[in-house]
């Protein structure tokens, strides 16, 4: 278990060759609607790329745990927030580095590359040189790894929380498109509630999680971490298995070839977990997703195949079936017609989740502001300001993965609407709306509270109490000389004393109103620009969805229409076929209908065989 990355992916599936007779039906049938399809399902079987994210709070040791599992130092690794922009790690013959941007505001999703030095990327951040001005989307980073050739892709993303920074929804927008999340956090401490909330939503919007407790080789006491971050998981909820690793003593076991420092790295048991819960349930999930798309296809080529077969056999049964598709055939293209009807449902549900959406995201943002404004009025934000800031980046991080989690529920919701649309076609598949693609990664900039300028120093405090003192010293001496006292006496000086006194603690008073105003300034600037981020990157995502929507819900009328027109031309044209040569293509059509129900036998068998084979399916 110490030794090099093991190879965690299985043989290729047979799937492959129940795809190519499928493709091969569809294509001899002439629809090349449906070979268009199947051809991509074939693809993604071929090329299972899993994309794993790796995210964590700032310090937990991200990158140095990345370069532990690749056994390669490919990221950068410092006591700072060394990671300031996501890193996509890929297998490639030679290694290169590509950064990835785009203009700023562009929401046209054109992107320009830009090669970067391998012994560069340490340099690599937002305002980087090579950036020209641009925002920085990622960081592409192709290296020669076993690992890595197997399919796993790495996406190492900049930390959640920290000293006044938010990344908006990265990397909790990354989530939803992952195969596998993997939390850190190190064993210096218990979980803390922001991270069991990250860990609730991570949760939720990827059922492929762990927990990894990092830099066990820091800390004798991490057992004691382990059963009590155990013990908060327990009490969240949160069914997310533990695994503690040491990415120090796993480069150490690789460097000295050491199989017992490599168990005690705890890597091991990562890599069970990778090969049991991430290729083994993504192998199951494509299954699933292919054996529908075979499903789909073999009853749109059964249903041609069948009509023209029962009119071969029995022109009179096959009359009655041509008067039936005809109805078929009427209510697909009133379906077709009312194509409006369906679109009006989709874009009234985007333009509501839009609004609702972003009033969501205001509501909590304004009770973050408002709460932290309470909050500086009763204390000094001089002296707390770190408080603060960390306060705010948790919350908002908390605030805006909620609202990522409530927009994700109500696409759901929005994609079973308009499916309700196409109940005369049966139970229909519902479309992918989770919110992100491998192009959509690290969209976000990073937003900074800006810092609280310094209270005066005691020198300073000192000379204003003297400047207030003077005045008093100087009017009551005044005074105090007509009845033949000194200019200094103690009269003159006790007046002094008082007089600089309340001097001192009205400027005192004056510089904390001012702290506060400023801090409250400072706190509701931050909170409107990661407003702005998040409303952008919410409309983007919406965007997204609608069109995901939109084009899987038209092609669904468009196949629909297109199997009875088929299905009618062809009872047609059997129910004028001569009668020499009826037996002759009924023998035809049998064998290509066994055929057909053999392949949707199969993908009955391979859905059923998956885990929530039907979870996609609504039955209107």
């Amino acid at each position: 278990m110490g030794m090099p990355a093991p190879n965690i992916t299985s043989p290729a599936m047979p799937l492959l060759s129940v795809l190519g007779e499928t493709i091969a039906a569809a294509r001899a049938a002439g629809r090349s609607d449906l070979v268009g399809r199947l051809e991509v399902a074939a693809d993604r079987v071929r090329d299972p790329r899993r994309r794993i994210v790796v995210a964590g709070r700032i310090g937990d040791g991200k990158s140095c745990f990345v370069n532990a599992l690749l056994n390669l130092d490919i990221c950068p690794v410092g006591d700072d927030a060394t990671t300031t922009i996501p890193t996509l790690l890929s297998h490639g013959p030679e290694p290169r580095a590509e950064l990835v941007l785009t203009g700023h505001g562009d929401s046209s999703g054109g992107q320009t590359r830009v090669s970067v030095p391998i012994g560069e990327l340490a340099t690599i951040d937002a305002r980087s040189p090579l950036a020209r001005g641009l925002r920085v989307v990622r960081l592409e980073v192709q290296v020669p790894n076993a690992l890595l050739a197997d399919g796993i892709v790495l996406i190492d993303t900049p930390g959640v929380g920290g000293h006044a920074s938010s990344y908006v929804t990265n990397p909790l927008g990354l989530v939803p498109t992952a195969d596998a999340v993997l939390v850190l956090s190190n064993a210096s401490t218990e979980l803390t509630e922001p991270e069991l909330s990250f860990l609730r939503q991570v949760r939720e919007l990827c059922p492929t999680v762990a927990l990894l407790l990092t830099k066990t080789d820091l800390y004798p006491h991490w057992r004691q971490v382990h059963d009590a971050d155990r013990a908060h998981l327990a009490r969240a909820g949160l069914d997310v298995p533990m695994i503690a690793v040491s990415a120090v003593l796993r480069t150490h076991a690789l460097r000295l070839q050491d199989q017992r420092l490599g168990i005690e790295s705890g890597f091991g048991t990562l890599y069970q977990f990778l090969r049991d819960q991430v290729v083994a349930r993504d192998e199951l999930a494509t299954r699933a997703e292919v054996a529908r798309d075979i499903r789909s296809a073999a009853e749109h080529l059964a249903l041609a195949l069948g009509s023209e077969l029962v009119a071969v056999r029995d022109p009179a049964q096959g009359a009655a079936a041509v008067r039936g598709l005809h109805s078929a055939r009427a209510a697909a293209e009133g379906l077709h017609r009312r194509t409006a009807a369906w679109q009006q449902t989709l874009a009234d549900g985007i333009t509501d989740l839009a609004g609702d959406a972003e009033h969501d995201l205001r509501t909590r943002l304004r009770t973050i502001v408002r709460t932290t404004e309470e909050w500086i009025d009763a204390h000094d934000p001089g002296r707390h300001w770190d408080r603060i800031a960390e306060h705010l980046t948790d919350t908002i991080d908390t605030a805006l993965g909620d609202n990522l989690l409530w927009n994700h529920a109500r696409a759901f919701q929005l994609a079973e609407r308009v499916a309700e649309h196409f109940s005369d076609l049966g139970a229909v598949d519902l479309p992918d709306v989770r919110s992100g693609s491998p192009a959509d990664i690290g969209r976000a900039d990073a937003v900074t509270l800006a810092d609280l300028e310094p209270d005066i120093g005691f020198g300073s405090k000192l000379l204003v109490g003297m400047r207030g003192s003077y005045g008093g010293v100087l009017m009551v001496g005044l005074a105090t000389t007509f009845a033949g006292l000194a200019m200094l006496n103690p009269i003159s000086i006790g007046a002094g004393v008082l007089v600089g006194g309340k001097a001192f603690r009205d400027d005192k008073q004056a510089r904390l109103a001012k702290r506060r105003n400023e801090a409250k300034a400072a706190v509701r600037r931050f909170v409107d620009d990661v407003a702005f981020q998040a409303g952008k990157e919410s409309k983007d995502r919406l965007h997204r969805i609608h069109r995901a929507l939109r084009d899987h819900y038209a092609g669904v009328a468009e196949r629909s229409l297109r199997s009875i027109d088929d299905s009618l031309r062809a009872a047609q044209e059997a129910a004028a076929m001569a009668t020499s040569q009826r037996a002759e293509r009924a023998a035809l059509l049998e064998h290509q209908l066994r055929v057909v129900a053999e392949l949707r036998r199969h993908a009955e068998v391979r859905q059923a065989a998956a885990p929530n084979g039907h979870a996609d399916t609504v039955a209107p």
